[in-house]
């Protein structure tokens, strides 16, 4: 396959290299001289474990070359990669000037083209780039998206000094397009790296990146902080977190990485606050375990304001504990939505099969009596008297039978706070992250 990559800095410099060790006829595109030079002497423009080697041996056998001339670069080639930089700008925006331009370019090279063309941007870009990138193109170049060329989202999952190795052994290979033709083109193009090839919504493509490396620094910070508080009390913060990632099914999982409503229980509140008082009590500053809480707290009121938005006062809530299959309403977020609601002065249903006031015992008793002390007026035994009663019907719980009620669900005002996707077309649905 014979391939363009526009911008020769990191991302660029890696593409190239390993396209080239996958038996491609690669062009690199840069308006820096100085690098499309040392690409041509069979240096590579960074400094990366086996780059070098790479970019020597294939530009020696001529499946590697550079140059400025976008328009050469596109006659000569089926596909473009975009790998150009988007540097923060001061405001904490990211620059995606660059990308524009580069689009612009791509535009300018296919007004002479007649082979269908595919171009993939592979830097790190804001949602909608990808559809700005093709407007562009269809603009300059007086062609249509889809028909004469696709635009696709590819990001890069790269660490610096260790990038050759994660290019061909990431944890997923991600294409975010609505083109058959172009995602069956990168399918192949991916078929010798290690991964997965996941087809997805270029929107989501598009996100993932932040949201990894938003994970990432999340990660960084909370083991720090840890390990500062392991510290001040003697323990060692090696060991703690040895442990800590042995356990791989709730830990190092996907547990508990679905959006939805915030958590609640006798564990979760408590032992955070426990360990942030830990710090507190040792003189410590630990700033993003104390903002755990803040965060749920601001979460959860967001389920309220989705209710007030309807404007109705009799409200049905689905499920009252803090989690489906449990008696347990301690902390429960729903708990506090009623506490709220009740206090606005809105008139409330509550279904939980689960809650059984006679069958409530010690804290859990304690607890509800003293949030809802008249929750036994509120609480029916029946999910049909509560949908039939509500306006506004929040759904806590994903219940299987609520699906019985779709049809008229379907005049309710739903705020969903566990993710129906069943329900999602409804005139009058919201949903707290969807």
């Amino acid at each position: 396959m014979k391939i363009a990559v526009f911008g020769l800095g990191y991302v660029g410099c890696i593409s190239l290299g390993c396209l080239a060790n996958n038996g491609h006829s690669v062009i690199g595109v840069d308006v820096s001289e100085y690098k499309v030079d040392l690409i041509n002497s069979g240096k590579p423009t960074i400094v990366e474990k086996y780059i070098d080697d790479l970019i020597s041996r294939y530009r020696n056998s001529g499946a590697i070359k550079a140059t400025t001339d976008h328009n050469t670069a596109i006659k000569d080639t089926d596909i473009a990669f975009i790998c150009v930089g988007t540097p923060s700008l001061s405001t904490g925006q990211l620059n995606i000037s660059h990308v524009y331009q580069t689009a612009e370019q791509i535009g300018m090279g296919l007004k002479r083209k007649g082979s269908f063309y595919t171009v993939v941007i592979r830097s790190t870009v804001i949602p909608g780039t990808n559809e700005k990138v093709g407007k562009i193109i269809e603009r300059i170049s007086g062609k249509e998206i889809d028909t004469h060329f696709a635009v696709v989202t590819n990001p890069e999952f790269l660490r610096e000094g260790s990038a050759v190795n994660d290019y061909y052994n990431p944890a997923l290979t991600v294409i975010g397009t609505e083109n058959q033709y172009a995602f069956e083109l990168l399918q192949n193009l991916y078929s010798q790296v290690k991964a997965p090839v996941i087809k997805t919504k270029i929107g989501v493509a598009e996100m993932i990146k932040y949201v990894n490396n938003a994970f990432h620094a999340l990660k960084i910070s909370f083991a720090n902080e840890i390990g500062i508080i392991a510290k001040t009390m003697g323990i060692d913060s090696d060991k703690l977190m040895e442990l800590f990632i042995q356990d791989d099914k709730l830990n190092i999982s996907s547990a508990y990485l679905k959006p939805g409503i915030g958590y609640g229980g006798s564990c979760l509140p408590k032992d955070l606050k426990g360990l942030y008082t830990i710090a507190y009590d040792n003189y410590l500053t630990t700033p993003l375990l104390k903002s755990i809480d803040e965060s749920n707290t601001v979460h959860n009121k967001r389920a309220f304001d989705l209710v007030e938005k309807f404007q109705s006062k009799k409200v049905g809530i689905l499920g009252l504990t803090f989690k489906k299959g449990t008696d347990d309403l301690r902390y429960s977020p729903a708990v506090e939505l009623v506490e709220k609601l009740i206090g606005k002065g809105y008139d409330v249903k509550i279904f939980d099969k689960n809650v059984i006031l006679s069958k409530l015992l010690g804290a859990n008793k304690s607890y509800i009596e003293e949030k809802l002390p008249h929750i036994s007026a509120m609480l029916e035994y029946s999910i049909n008297d509560v949908i039939c009663y509500a306006k506004t019907l929040v759904l806590v719980h994903r219940l299987d039978e609520i699906i019985e009620y779709k049809n008229l669900l379907k005049k309710k005002n739903i705020v969903d706070l566990v993710g129906y996707k069943e329900f999602r077309d409804f005139k009058y649905y919201t949903g707290i992250a969807w």
